[in-house]
Order: C-alpha cells, then sequence, then structure tokens
C-alpha cells in the first residue's frame, strides 16, 4: 500500500512539473510585435543644447582707487579732532551688560528696595542683572539714567562717522527685546 502511495505522489510531481514546462514555453510573438509596434510609434526626440557665448575675462584695475579698509586721505572731508563734544571713557573697566548689544537685553520688571529703584535686566543667556542709574549696559557706552516701572532710560555715545562723539538717549522697556 505505501509503494502505491509513493507512486501516485511521483505521478502528481512529475505531471505538474510537465505542466510547469509547458507553461513556460508558451508562445512570445504577441508581446514582440507589441514592443515592436510600441517602439517605432513613439520615437523621441531630443533637441540640441544651446550655443553658449564663450566667458569673456573681465581685468578689474583698481591701482587709481583708495581701498575702503583704509582711512580716508585728506582730500575727503576731515575729521573734527577738537574736544568738543562727549567722549566715552575708554579706560573705565566695562560692566557685565557692556558685552551684549543693547536690541539683544530685555527689561523684566523693577526692584525697590530701601528707598532705592533698581531694574532687573535679562541678557541672552538668561541670567538676570540688577542695575540702576549710574551703570552700564549695551555696546555703545551706554550709561543708565533714570529708571521707571516701565522703561530703563539711557544716554548712548555713539560715533558720528566724522570722527566726533554724539549722545543719543534710548530706552529698554518692559517686557521688550
Amino acid at each position: 500500500m505505501a509503494i502505491i502511495r509513493h507512486r501516485n505522489i511521483f505521478r502528481i510531481v512529475v505531471l505538474q512539473a510537465i505542466l510547469l514546462l509547458a507553461a513556460c514555453s508558451s508562445d512570445f510573438s504577441d508581446l514582440e510585435q507589441y514592443v515592436t509596434s510600441t517602439r517605432t510609434k513613439y520615437q523621441g526626440s531630443v533637441e540640441p543644447l544651446p550655443q553658449f557665448e564663450p566667458y569673456q575675462n573681465y581685468v578689474y584695475s583698481t591701482f587709481n582707487y583708495r581701498t575702503p579698509f583704509t582711512e580716508p586721505s585728506s582730500a575727503e572731508p576731515e575729521e573734527q579732532t577738537g574736544d568738543t563734544g562727549p567722549r566715552p571713557d575708554k579706560e573705565r573697566r566695562k560692566e557685565p551688560l557692556e558685552f551684549f548689544p543693547l536690541d539683544s537685553l530685555t527689561m523684566v520688571g523693577t526692584l525697590e528696595r530701601g528707598g532705592e529703584t533698581w531694574g532687573l535686566v535679562r541678557d541672552p543667556d538668561g541670567t538676570i542683572h540688577r542695575v540702576q542709574p549710574g551703570n552700564h549696559i549695551g555696546e555703545n557706552f551706554g550709561e543708565i539714567i533714570r529708571i521707571s516701572e516701565s522703561t530703563v532710560d539711557l544716554l548712548e555715545i555713539i560715533p558720528d562717522g566724522l570722527g566726533a562723539w554724539i549722545e543719543r538717549e534710548i530706552s529698554l522697556s518692559l517686557g521688550e527685546k
């Protein structure tokens, strides 16, 4: 009985192999004909590349001109060298808030203690500094002149572009960056 089963299984396997081989050897002529007709029907074309003019070198000679990185010559308007007007004290030791631009500092509040009013200013690192009139703040030699509940008013000394210095009053408002 076992031999008959093995023979039947063998016959089934052989029959499946024959059917599989018969399916693989079918005629592909219709597929080949479709591919050939499609190739001839849809012939693409690529436009030729446009002609470009060759690069022309340009010699830029600046030997007769002043470099923008040096001081202007005496032919241009002279700098004001008089001692009139304000001057920053460059010998004074800088305070911590003078290393930050003014637009990166934020007033976060005030503190009153013993009759004195202090301003609270946050730097870009998140540190809160206690300031009062007379302290310096910002990169333009700004000195605090008044502190109110909503502003820290300061007087900056900035260059006027002609060698002299001018004073400018500016305020740092509460919560404003």
